[in-house]
Order: structure tokens, then sequence, then C-alpha cells
């Protein structure tokens, strides 16, 4: 198998702009050829079987439906650790929405090896491309209004980096990456603390300085944060109806910034923005995406 010196540096540079960590998503994709490959002494025997190991052949990626592309590069890394000995070619770029029947990405190599990364590739892909494809579906939606769509924490284990990177590349906005990006005072947080302000007290007692974002669920739990000298730096409105999270609006008055959450569909989305606030969190980017149908054909020789 290879390694990441095998990979074009430009590849590598590309992720790494993108804020991915290339090492972490070479091991990512090197757990998910272990799945396909888990005796590594075997191979595919099927490709072994019919395929001369030295044969060279061209292959497309082509969209079966119409969607935003995500995910691209990431897919491209297996066609390498497999040894294809690849040239990648008419790569869309991230975030391109694109129509059925378009070519993505053109791979030339060694057709053995190229059958056998097909798998990973494509599901790696057509994975974050589903993010990417929902994610530009609410941004849509929004446009025309102050709210940004945010991602939430609510991701495939170990896939997290990848999936906010296809939020990313879908239009919307990430939210805290982990635990430790900011701290979040939530329903269960306010009954062991014994309520909202001895929650957020104690907090910025222990972590003074780290963003804090507090949930509220009426009017007058938001009234006694914005009288704080120093309100947190989120609000997070949970479960409101529309005209409840209007009147937030108008009562914080841009003071700080609201998110909205729970109860929240695409159907809903233009009733959202509508109220003025400034993020809705939609844990179904990641938890329940509809893969984008992306195929591999195999040209003629």
């Amino acid at each position: 198998m290879s390694t990441l010196d095998d990979v074009p540096t430009e590849l590598l540079d590309e992720l790494t702009a993108a804020g991915l960590d290339p090492d972490h998503v070479w091991e990512i994709v090197r757990r998910a050829v272990a799945e396909d490959l888990p005796d590594p002494s075997m191979d595919d025997p099927t490709s072994s079987s019919t395929i001369d190991l030295t044969a060279r052949g061209e292959a497309v990626l082509a969209a079966r439906e119409p969607g935003v592309v995500a995910g691209l590069g990431v897919g491209a890394l297996a066609f390498f650790m497999l040894g294809a000995d690849a040239t990648i070619t008419d790569r869309v770029a991230e975030g391109t929405r694109v129509a059925q029947g378009d070519v993505v990405m053109r791979i030339t190599g060694l057709t053995q090896r190229m059958l056998v990364a097909e798998r990973t590739a494509l599901n790696l892909a057509s994975h974050l491309s589903g993010i990417a494809t929902a994610t530009s579906r609410w941004v849509e939606a929004l446009e025309g209004s102050p709210t940004r769509v945010l991602d939430t924490r609510k991701t495939l284990p170990g896939l997290r980096a990848l999936q906010k990177y296809a939020v990313r590349c879908g239009g919307g906005v990430n939210h805290r990456t982990s635990l430790q990006d900011m701290a979040m005072v939530k329903d269960n947080h306010v009954v062991a603390a014994g309520g909202v302000l001895p929650a957020l007290e104690a907090i910025r007692d222990r972590f003074p300085g780290l963003p804090v974002e507090v949930e509220v669920t009426t009017l007058e739990q938001l009234e006694e944060l914005l009288a704080l000298p120093e309100p947190p730096e989120r609000i997070l409105l949970d479960n409101m109806t529309d005209e409840l999270m209007t009147e937030a609006v108008r009562r914080t008055g841009g003071r700080v910034p609201l998110e909205a959450s729970g109860g929240i569909t695409l159907e809903r989305a233009g009733r959202i923005g509508a109220t003025g606030v400034d993020f809705v969190s939609v844990g179904a980017l990641t938890h329940s995406v509809i893969v984008l149908d992306l195929g591999m054909d195999l040209s003629p020789p």
C-alpha cells in the first residue's frame, strides 16, 4: 500500500487549504480500504483474476443526479493509496453544482487498481456530496434573509472533520467542532447547575474567555440573559414558534447573536429566515443525509 509521499503535492496542499489534516484524511481512507481488503495478502479476487496488473485504462466519475459535489479530492486518495499510478484530470471544483450526467473527475492509471479503489472513492465522495447538496438547499431557502445555516456535532464518529468540510462546500457555516471550542449550556446543564445563570457563572469562573452559548425556551429566560452586564456570546432559541423567535429578535436588538434550533425543517426555512435570527442549526445536514449518486465507468479499451 502506498503512502502520503505518493500523493501529488497539489492535492495535499488543497486538503490543507480547505482546513483538513492530510494525515487524518489519509487514515480515514486507509480504514475504509481495510474494510474492503481485510486480508492484505489476498487482494481483490475479482479484479486480480480478470485484469492484468499492467493493463492501463481510463475511468470517469459522473453525477447520476443533480447536486453539489464535495470530497472528490478525498475520494481520489484511494486511487493513490492502492497504487493505481493515477492521473486525475477534469475534476470540478469542490462546491460546484452539477447536472445529471456531468463528468466530475477523470482517472487514468492501472485498471486493476482503479477498480479496487472504486467503492472507497465513491463512498466518500457520494456521502460528502450528499451533505453539500443538502446544505445548499438550506442556503437557497434562506437567501435574502440574514440567517445562516449551521451544522451540529451530530456527525458520524470519526468523520466529523470531513462532514463539516462538506457543509462548508455547500455554503453552510460550522458550529463548534468539539466540546472545547465553546461552552454550550443546554437544558440538562441548567437542571444540574440549578439554573441558567448559575451555569453561566460557573463556566466563566472556570474558563474565562471561552465563548458561551446558552439555550432558552422562553422569552423570560431570554430577558434574564439580556439583563446581564455581560450576556453570553450566543443565545439558542430552542423549539420556539416563528412568532416567538420574531419577538426574541426584536427584544435582543442585535446585542447577542441568536440561533434557532429544534423542530427545524427545510419547509420552514423561509419563515425562520424572516424572523431575523442570525443562525439556524440543522443536525440533519450530517446525521441523516442522503448520498449524492455518483458513479464510475471504465472507458472501453
